[in-house]
């Protein structure tokens, strides 16, 4: 039974949709509420062993949502994990996920500016779901129904009945915001831990399930058929964002490692001149996770030793900023001048998009002696 809370009705609400069809309108009698969802970029979402990233038809990356304790994905994504085909009927307010889809799946850009921030959605209980031609309702783990939300012209379902449709178990990692689907769902029904039922990302009460019903992340082998890249992939990566090549460099390491629930090529190395290279890329998608560059042994010429010679401040910004794509003096955190080991430097910090980029800049040539990058939620 709706709920009386449910009850407000819009004239009209056209919003572009992530269908197939390509435009999604509520009807005049639809029954809808307004709500202030979290949008959660930082959710990692995880399909047997492998990283997900979602992709509208535009190809703009979308991201988790949470409202009300319910982690929500999208509907489009799940067709595509699914291997169906996802179509919008605006006479009957129907998404249809039917057939076996033989188009591949939409690619596009990373946003690499998303951050955690309250947004303005609709949970609509006119919208129909059908998985081949069969009407599904999705509940919560209380048992009370759900409905599907919708969000910058987006589906998005809960996460439980993601599961669900899948037959996957899911799992919910608070110490690192990781969904998990894997395997079979257990013979009991969809198995969750704590995946809808903290609060808005911020705590979690973990529900443990049987041992036996525990579910499982398989950990693929280092090989492109699993998913992963290679280590030889994750080399030119790195060498990439470097602006180097292989005859410019010595490689120290790169192997297969684990960080914070996700696997990771912890990958090393070195040039002629002593200026060292640490990065961490994703196995699965190949993404710089971390970086960190040292100029090790550098040391300013001696003529730069007379005070009053240094560059200034807003030069040693200017420096960094050329390092940083996208950012400008805005995103600036801080900039002072300091002496470490014996030598005037200026430390430079910029926060842009999720990330944090430190610098150490020679007050005196304007030299990098170091940088590094990383996600501000780790």
């Amino acid at each position: 039974m709706r709920s009386n809370n449910i009850a407000k009705r819009v004239s009209a609400l056209a919003l572009c949709a992530v269908l197939t069809t390509g435009t999604l309108m509520m009807s005049a009698g639809a029954v809808s509420t307004n709500v202030t969802a979290q949008l959660s970029p930082n959710i990692s979402v995880v399909v047997d062993g492998v990283y997900q990233t979602f992709y509208n038809v535009s190809g703009s990356e979308v991201h988790p949502i949470v409202y009300n304790g319910t982690t929500y994905l999208p509907l489009r994504a799940v067709g595509e994990l699914m291997g169906k085909n996802v179509n919008w009927d605006q006479t009957s307010l129907t998404a249809s996920l039917s057939g076996t889809r033989t188009t591949a799946a939409v690619t596009g850009v990373a946003d690499a500016g998303a951050v955690t921030q309250n947004v303005a959605a609709t949970i609509s209980t006119d919208i129909t779901v059908t998985v081949d031609g069969v009407a599904r309702t999705f509940t919560d783990v209380n048992g009370n129904v759900v409905y599907p939300m919708v969000y910058n012209g987006s589906i998005y379902l809960p996460l439980r009945a993601i599961g669900n449709l899948m037959g996957k178990s899911v799992n919910w990692n608070s110490a690192t915001s990781t969904v998990t689907l894997s395997g079979a769902q257990s013979s009991g029904g969809i198995l969750v831990t704590d995946a809808d039922s903290f609060n808005n990302g911020t705590t979690s009460t973990v529900q443990t399930p049987p041992a036996t019903q525990t579910p499982t992340v398989t950990v693929p082998s280092q090989n492109t058929s699993s998913g992963m890249i290679t280590a030889d992939q994750a080399k030119s990566k790195a060498l990439a964002h470097a602006g180097l090549n292989a005859n410019q460099v010595n490689f120290v390491r790169a192997y297969l490692d684990w960080d914070d629930g996700r696997q990771v090529y912890d990958v090393e190395f070195y040039t002629s001149d002593y200026k060292e290279y640490d990065y961490e890329i994703d196995a699965y998608t190949g993404a710089v996770l971390s970086f960190d560059y040292d100029a090790d042994y550098y040391a300013p010429p001696a003529n730069n030793t007379q005070s009053g010679s240094y560059i200034s401040q807003s030069e040693a910004i200017r420096i960094a900023l050329s390092y940083v794509s996208g950012a400008t003096q805005s995103n600036v955190r801080y900039a002072k001048l300091d002496r470490d080991d014996g030598r005037l430097e200026y430390e430079v910090e910029i926060i842009y998009g999720t990330t944090e980029y430190d610098f150490e800049i020679d007050a005196y040539t304007g030299t990098v002696i170091s940088r590094d990058m990383d996600s501000i939620y780790d």
